[in-house]
């Protein structure tokens, strides 16, 4: 209830964002909205095929990952949920994600090196966790949160060529410039900042569901493990963008502030998982 509360606060702040920003030029958001709203829709309905074929994930069947489906198989069934496609990404970098607009169109994809690196039961929290995201939608929320997020740079983009070409230069109000200014170079980075916080609330939530759907000490185990593999095999190719994705940033050291990581931080997990522990709710 707490997770979900800040994040419609969140997406309330994005929205006002979005409305201050176009009363600078006295349009109506809706104008802002459809213009960022196509290549959302398209990434919305074709997000899965994209992001598995940009990583070479492979779609595969129980007979080629008879281990892997048995426990998705069983996390899928207490989070009653259709059973979600599984894929392998051929690297060593220990991860996995979640991807598919519904739960009918789940895909849980995991690496190699996690595969490798975790044992059932903490893989068992990893998928529990990835399917905790199937379960809220949040590729629905994160479309959203993109379109709202995508209006606010179109907007400000527009206010810049419109001060480059002396559209906003009102000598007699020289604050209007001032704040149109001020505008161009807030208003993206505090959209960022808010699409951050949002992905971050939707991890937290995530870890809940992990801790719900199998038990809170496999995930933090899992996590613990998964915060030093990736520290040790990064990955090298890949779309920074798709970071959220996946259940720990798999391009570590790129990063230069943790106000815009797309994951909490990994310790802090850890220790509200260790918290759930104590708590039967969460024990099987």
């Amino acid at each position: 209830m707490l997770n979900t509360a800040k994040l419609l606060i969140l997406m309330a702040g994005l929205t006002g964002l979005l409305y201050a920003v176009c009363s600078l030029f006295n349009i109506p958001p809706v104008f802002a909205l459809l213009f960022a709203l196509v290549p959302n829709l398209i990434a919305y309905f074709y997000s899965d095929k994209i992001v598995l074929s940009s990583y070479g994930a492979r779609i595969v069947t129980e007979a080629e990952a008879p281990e892997l489906y048995r426990i998705v198989s069983r996390v899928a069934e207490r989070a009653n949920i259709p059973m979600p496609r599984v894929a392998l990404i051929n690297t060593q970098t220990p991860n996995a994600f979640a991807t598919g607009r519904s739960p009918k169109k789940a895909v849980v994809a995991v690496t190699l090196g996690i595969m490798e690196l975790l044992n059932e039961q903490e893989l068992e929290g990893v998928i529990a966790h990835e399917i905790g995201h199937v379960k809220h939608r949040d590729i629905l929320t994160g479309s959203i949160v993109a379109t709202i997020a995508g209006a606010i740079v179109y907007m400000t983009h527009m206010l810049q060529w419109g001060l480059i070409f002396g559209g906003g230069r009102d000598n007699d109000n020289p604050g209007g410039f001032v704040g149109s200014l001020l505008a161009i170079i807030v208003a993206p980075i505090a959209a960022s900042i808010i699409q951050m916080a949002i992905s971050r609330q939707n991890e937290y939530k995530a870890d809940e569901a992990g801790a719900l759907y199998s038990n809170p000490v496999y995930l933090a185990n899992a996590l613990n493990k998964l915060e030093k593999g990736v520290t040790a095999y990064p990955l090298k190719n890949g779309n920074q963008a798709t970071a959220h994705m996946f259940i720990v940033n798999p391009f570590r050291g790129r990063d230069f502030a943790n106000l815009f990581s797309t994951h909490p931080a990994t310790a802090d997990r850890i220790n509200k998982l260790m918290e759930m522990a104590g708590n039967p709710k969460y024990l099987r």
